[in-house]
C-alpha cells in the first residue's frame, strides 16, 4: 500500500444547498490505498451527507475544508467527473427508473468511463457484465429487468454491487447499504463487497451505518464514531463492539458540552 492517502479530508464543512444550517462542522478523515473505513453515528450526525458531499450531490454544498482524492481536488470536479476518477457511491434508497434496462444502464455507464473517442464492444460488455453477474451468484436474466423497478430492498442492494463490480472504483463509498436489509441478503451483498476487495486489494471502502451487524461481515480496519458533523472517536473494530454495547450517549453528551 502507498503511504499517501487516496482520500483526505481536512476540516469539512457543509450544508445542504439553499439552506444555512451546517451539517458537517470540520471533518477530518484520511484513507489509505486498500483500506476499509466504516462511519458510524445516531440519526443526524451528517454520515450520509458526507457521502453525498463526496459524491457531488447538488443538493449539497461544501462551505470550507478541503478533500483530496488520489492529489486531486475532488470539490472541484463535477459529479461524473468524480465518477471517471474513481469515486464510486452505492445509495441508502436507490431510484428506480421505470424503463431502462440494467444492461443498457450498465453499458451506458461503462462507456462513459472508457477514453474519449474509444466505443465500448458490445461483446466484450456482453462477456463482462456476465462474468460479474456470476461472480457475485447473480442470474443472468436479472440483467434485462428494469433498474430498481418493482425490485426488494436487496434486489436494489445487490443491483448497487453489480455496479460497483462493473465499474470498477478505486473508492467504494456505501451509504447505509445495510439498511432494509434481511440477514439473508446482507450476507449476499457483504459477499460482493468482499470478492471486490479481494479482487481489487487497492480499492478502499468507506462503509456508513448505523450497526455492528454489516460489520460481522465486511471486516473493517478502522471505525469512526461521528456526531453532530465531526468525527470524535477513531480506532480499530473494538470501537463498533463497544458502540453495540453502549451506544452513542457518552459520545452525544460530550460534543453537546464542548458546544454549549
Amino acid at each position: 500500500m502507498s503511504d499517501a492517502p487516496i482520500l483526505e479530508i481536512e476540516g469539512l464543512e457543509a450544508k445542504v444547498a439553499e439552506e444555512d444550517l451546517p451539517i458537517l462542522k470540520g471533518l477530518d478523515l484520511q484513507i489509505g490505498k486498500g483500506e476499509i473505513h466504516a462511519i458510524m453515528g445516531p440519526n443526524g450526525s451528517g454520515k450520509s451527507t458526507l457521502a453525498k458531499v463526496l459524491a457531488g450531490h447538488p443538493g449539497y454544498e461544501a462551505t470550507s475544508g478541503t478533500v483530496s482524492f488520489r492529489g486531486e481536488d475532488l470539490l472541484d470536479l463535477e459529479a461524473d467527473e468524480r465518477s471517471q476518477a474513481g469515486v464510486f457511491l452505492a445509495f441508502q434508497y436507490p431510484v428506480e427508473i421505470p424503463g431502462v434496462s440494467i444492461a443498457n444502464f450498465l453499458r451506458t455507464a461503462v462507456q462513459a468511463h472508457m477514453p474519449d473517442g474509444e466505443e465500448l464492444d458490445i461483446f466484450d460488455f456482453s462477456d463482462m457484465l456476465t462474468e460479474r453477474m456470476e461472480m457475485l451468484e447473480m442470474d443472468v436474466q436479472f440483467a434485462e429487468r428494469h433498474v430498481n423497478d418493482g425490485f426488494s430492498g436487496g434486489e436494489k442492494k445487490r443491483n448497487e454491487i453489480l455496479q460497483m463490480a462493473m465499474l470498477k472504483p478505486k473508492l467504494a463509498v456505501m451509504d447505509e447499504t445495510d439498511s432494509g436489509l434481511d440477514i439473508d441478503a446482507l450476507k449476499i451483498v457483504a459477499s460482493g463487497v468482499n470478492k471486490l476487495a479481494e479482487e481489487d486489494p487497492e480499492m478502499s471502502v468507506l462503509l456508513i451505518t448505523h450497526y455492528q451487524r454489516l460489520l460481522d461481515y465486511i471486516k473493517p480496519d478502522y471505525v469512526h464514531v461521528m456526531v453532530d458533523g465531526r468525527i470524535v472517536k477513531s480506532g480499530g473494530p473494538e470501537v463498533a463492539l463497544e458502540l453495540e454495547a453502549d451506544g452513542y450517549s457518552e459520545y452525544e453528551a460530550a460534543e453537546a458540552a464542548a458546544s454549549s
